[in-house]
């Protein structure tokens, strides 16, 4: 494929819920764009946009699909995105690189909860909308059932330009109520149709669903509205007032079709090429160029975003770009602005899924997508750029659900950390750390189901054997009452040099989130200076073990006032043993208790599942610190232990038919309550070691 002049190019998003349709349509776009040579399915195993073997087991796209077609002479480039909760991050992300969505909407299903928050970001990114009513080929489908869904709970602005012809299962053609021409499909799955009139027992229908749309048209423009009302608006002034209100989004266009079918994917193509913006119409990016925060248009020197990242096991790192401004050019290099590196940029491709063609001229026109192989080191969300401009990316809310990686095999922990370093860097919304105190390999992630999909790939992809367990909680120890003149005392004889030390300490518990504070009053020399620092390792190591469940102990205050020495047997160790020797004597008195983490949980649920939520919350120990109405959903912010929260996720779901969602971050830390402390205490099986091991 040839470059394309800026005003030529269409970045097409097709956002929605798992399910409704999408690769479906984008599949049967790329069919009847000739580029593809059958309409491909992700049910049939064939699909070129949902290409992962994880998508084609479950039947569902796990990151967007990017395809470049030419339609109509211009050049669009297709972004198919997750519907899946769970992946929603990678079509947030994929914005990035939109300048139109197209929401595709089941005619069965109608609105569902991904479509209700994709269609949302679409618009806080300020992208131009459209709505696809799919699924008109299955039993059951309903069109206007589906378009009072969407302008009742979605966007009130959705207006149909097309209604469908059969119903049932009987879909066989659309008819277009600006031209009042009916589009009548030929049999096969090409998309061909022939153009008829309208059949006669539609003509009622069409006038209804007509002037319900020259009404919208002139209620978007005063002059069209009292012209409306003295009589019929002109053909020319009802497309001018459409174009109008279109692009002040006072109307946004519903069309209709079936992508199985490949039925009406060709009509929806042709409108929205020729509605939707032009890149130059995209709202100027911002970023940092030095210390200087700048607006950029598609006149500046070159600079390309990466908005994704994929690893194949042929191609390696595959990075793909939107041309933020200037002209992206073959074998050149360019600056990674955020790394303070240089990357060299080879071929310059589009793509079909996963498969590379190079641009034939080898340059990118500002707002075009392509992609590089083999970049060494940028990845999703940097600049590349001749003057090292960085960016403003959109950043994705922590990862909010964790699991334990282990290895089933043994020796197989390096293999494992080596595989998630690669699909972190394909994913951004997965996160992982080590956990010290565990010694676990923590993956987080935006879901159950984004977590086990990903050790999946990894077993599959780079041959790891891994399965994963919920993380242990964090607990950690503290003292509760003050212990004064403790004696911590080591003396040991056998031969030769012996062993001694004695430190006296007092013990008090220290405010939340203090961590540990020692403090040295020794006077006299009762304890040598070079002995002191023994004494406070001696006491780091022994809390790091913990005193009654193996927990780290924080939060405690430690003054060692007096102590014996000997000139001879006294050492580092003898010293370091005695301190251990003393918080361990402190134990009884000081009435150790557990510490649990305390989240932050916001949770965003419909209206109707408030009083549900509530109650939930107190049956998990939390706390409800208020709450707040935005439309047809409340805001709950409650602070719930960790322990409670661990599986929440599906539990949400079920309670709120998938329309619930949360986020969480930790608040502080708390006494366990003593019934739930006992029963840590037991099945932690912890055994405290004798000080000198």
């Amino acid at each position: 494929m040839k470059s394309f002049e800026t005003k030529d190019i269409r970045n097409i998003g097709l956002i929605g819920h798992k399910a409704a349709g999408k690769t479906s349509a984008a599949e049967a776009a790329l069919w009847s764009a000739k580029v593809t040579n059958r309409l491909c399915s992700t049910a049939e195993g064939t699909s070129v946009l949902d290409f992962e073997d994880e998508e084609r087991k479950h039947g569902m796209s796990i990151s967007t699909g990017v395809a470049a077609f030419e339609w109509n002479r211009r050049k669009v480039n297709l972004l198919d995105t997750p519907g899946d909760g769970n992946f929603l991050h990678d079509t947030r992300l994929a914005m990035e690189a939109m300048d139109g969505a197209v929401c595709v909407v089941s005619a069965k299903d109608g609105v569902e909860p991904m479509t209700e928050r994709a269609f949302t970001w679409a618009k806080e990114a300020g992208l131009a909308t459209a709505f696809f009513i799919s699924k008109m080929d299955v039993e059951n489908a309903d069109f206007q059932k589906a378009l009072d869904d969407v302008k009742r709970s979605l966007c009130k602005e959705a207006a149909a330009l097309q209604i469908p012809i059969g119903k049932d299962g009987g879909f066989r053609g659309i008819v277009n109520l600006l031209s009042q021409r009916a589009y009548i499909f030929k049999d096969g799955d090409t998309g061909a149709y022939a153009e008829t009139d309208i059949p006669a027992e539609m003509s009622d229908e069409v006038e209804a669903a007509r002037n319900r749309l020259i009404e919208d048209i002139a209620a978007a423009d005063d002059s069209l509205m009292e012209k409306f009302f003295e009589g019929a608006l002109t053909p020319v002034e009802i497309e001018a007032g459409l174009a109008k209100a279109m692009a002040g989004g006072l109307i946004v266009p519903v069309y209709c079709g079936s992508g199985t079918l490949n039925r009406g994917v060709n009509l929806m193509l042709d409108a929205v090429v020729a509605t939707f913006p032009d890149p130059s119409k995209h709202r100027a990016f911002s970023g940092k160029l030095g210390d200087q925060t700048i607006e950029r248009g598609i006149d500046g020197p070159m600079a390309c975003v990466v908005f994704k990242t994929i690893v194949d096991q042929q191609s390696g790192r595959i990075s793909v770009c939107r041309v933020i401004s200037g002209l992206a050019k073959a074998d050149t290099t360019a600056k990674n602005g955020g790394r303070r590196t240089t990357e060299r940029l080879g071929t310059l491709n589009t793509l079909l899924g996963k498969k590379l063609h190079a641009i034939e001229d080898g340059q990118a026109k500002p707002g075009d997508i392509f992609a590089l192989a083999k970049l060494k080191e940028t990845s999703t969300g940097d600049t590349l750029s001749d003057d090292g401009l960085v960016a403003d990316f959109v950043k994705l809310p922590p990862a909010l659900i964790s699991r334990a990686v282990r290895a089933k095999d043994k020796g197989g922990e390096d293999k494992i950390k080596a595989a998630l370093t690669r699909v972190t860097d394909e994913d951004p919304g997965l996160h992982v750390t080590h956990d010290e105190n565990t010694g676990e390999v923590i993956l987080s992630g935006a879901g159950g189901r984004h977590v086990e999909i990903t050790v999946e790939k990894m077993n599959r992809k780079f041959g790891v054997s891994c399965e994963l367990a919920l993380p242990r909680i964090p607990y950690r120890e503290t003292f509760t009452v003050a212990v004064k003149n403790v004696e911590g005392k080591h003396k040991k004889q056998s031969g030769g040099h012996g062993q001694f030390g004695v430190c006296y300490l007092d013990i008090e518990p220290g405010e939340r989130g203090s961590g540990f504070v020692f403090e040295d009053a020794i006077v006299g020399g009762s304890i040598p200076r070079q002995f002191i620092p023994s004494v406070e390792k001696g006491l780091v190591k022994a809390m790091a073990r913990g005193m009654i469940a193996g927990y780290p102990v924080v939060d405690v205050r430690v003054r060692v006032f007096d102590g014996k020495y000997h000139a001879v047997d006294s050492s580092d160790m003898a010293f370091q043993v005695a301190a251990s020797k003393g918080l361990k004597a402190a134990v009884a008195k000081a009435r150790p208790a557990l510490l649990e983490p305390i989240m932050n949980v916001e949770i965003r649920v419909p209206d109707d599942n408030m009083g549900d939520i509530m109650s939930d919350i107190n049956t998990r120990r939390g706390r409800v610190m208020g709450s707040e109405s935005l439309g047809r959903y409340a805001v709950v912010k409650a602070q719930i232990p960790l322990s409670e929260v661990q599986t929440y996720e599906a539990q949400l779901r079920a309670m709120t038919q998938g329309r619930g969602s949360f986020t969480m971050d930790q608040s502080h830390m708390e006494l366990v309550p003593a019934n739930i402390q006992e029963k840590i205490i037991k099945d932690s099986g912890f055994v405290a070691l004798d000080e000198e091991d």
